[in-house]
Parts: structure tokens; C-alpha cells; sequence
């Protein structure tokens, strides 16, 4: 396993991130995004809420693994945040997600939020089994999510209690 740092992203990681969740999107069939984003993009996302918390994790050489932000969710309140994991295309299974997930959850709590939301696609085998070995439960499901033009899916909600 290659040595691991967390921290907290800043606008100088959004170019690699960028580039590391665009591979993941024209790949297909794990993320609800399906249109390339750029690093400005991504660092107007990090700077839309004040309570949002972005972390990456790198190697030792500085090559960015993963990121993963949670930002309160627009529809369940204040409380509730929104969560979005994203690992390199060829690196998951490396406890990228885990190390990444004790960050934010510490985070989270820190900022007041109670629990966390997550809402996966439901033919996104990885993301289900990733979400719920962090310890999320289902709550709910989303039914016929349109999510391109072409694209329709289900979604399937999880929490996390922060208590």
C-alpha cells in the first residue's frame, strides 16, 4: 500500500482533481455526473457554502489518489450533509476511501453537521459496497433519476449518524 496523506484541498489540488474525476466520468457508470469539469469548476464548487470540507488524499510524490467533500444538503437542512467520494481510476482498494471518510466524518462533527448523506447510483456496485462499509445504513431510494439527457437512473440513499 503507498504511503498516504490526508489534508484538506485547497484551490491549488482543484486541476489534479479535475483531472482525476474526469477520468471517472468518461469512464461511465459510477458517478451521476456525466460532463467533464474543470479545476476552476471544482474550486467554485469548494467555495459555494462556507461549510463545505473538501479533503484529498496524495501520495508521497504529491499525486493526488482521491478526494472526497461533504457540503450541507440543499433539501434535508442544515444538519444533513451531502457527501462525494472519488478515487483514481486503477487505485481503490488501497484504503483511500477509508482514510479519506476518518477525515471527513472528525470534520463533520466538528462543523455541527448530525449525520451524513449519500446518494449512490444504484447500479454502482462499488459505491454501495464503499458507503456501506464505512458503517452508512439505506434510508431511501431515488426512482428514476434523470441524470443526462439520455440517462436515467436510481439512486440509493444512505446515512451516516455523526452521534
Amino acid at each position: 500500500m503507498p504511503s498516504l496523506h490526508i489534508r484538506r484541498a485547497g484551490r491549488l489540488d482543484c486541476t489534479q482533481m479535475a483531472e482525476l474525476l474526469n477520468e471517472i466520468i468518461a469512464l461511465g457508470g459510477t458517478t451521476a455526473m456525466t460532463r467533464p469539469v474543470t479545476g476552476e469548476a471544482l474550486s467554485g464548487w469548494m467555495q459555494r457554502d462556507p461549510r463545505a470540507i473538501w479533503h484529498v488524499a496524495e501520495d508521497e510524490g504529491g499525486e493526488i489518489l482521491g478526494f472526497q467533500y461533504v457540503e450541507p444538503h440543499a433539501g434535508l437542512g442544515a444538519e444533513v450533509a451531502q457527501i462525494a467520494t472519488f478515487a483514481r481510476v486503477g487505485r481503490t482498494g488501497l484504503g483511500i476511501g477509508s482514510r479519506l471518510f476518518e477525515a471527513t466524518a472528525q470534520a463533520a462533527r466538528a462543523e455541527g453537521y448530525a449525520w451524513i448523506n449519500a446518494e449512490i447510483r444504484a447500479d454502482n456496485a462499488s459505491g454501495l459496497t464503499y458507503y456501506q462499509s464505512r458503517g452508512f445504513e439505506d434510508w431511501g431510494r431515488i426512482e428514476g433519476k434523470r441524470i443526462a439527457e439520455d440517462l436515467v437512473v436510481d439512486k440509493v440513499l444512505k446515512r451516516y449518524d455523526l452521534g
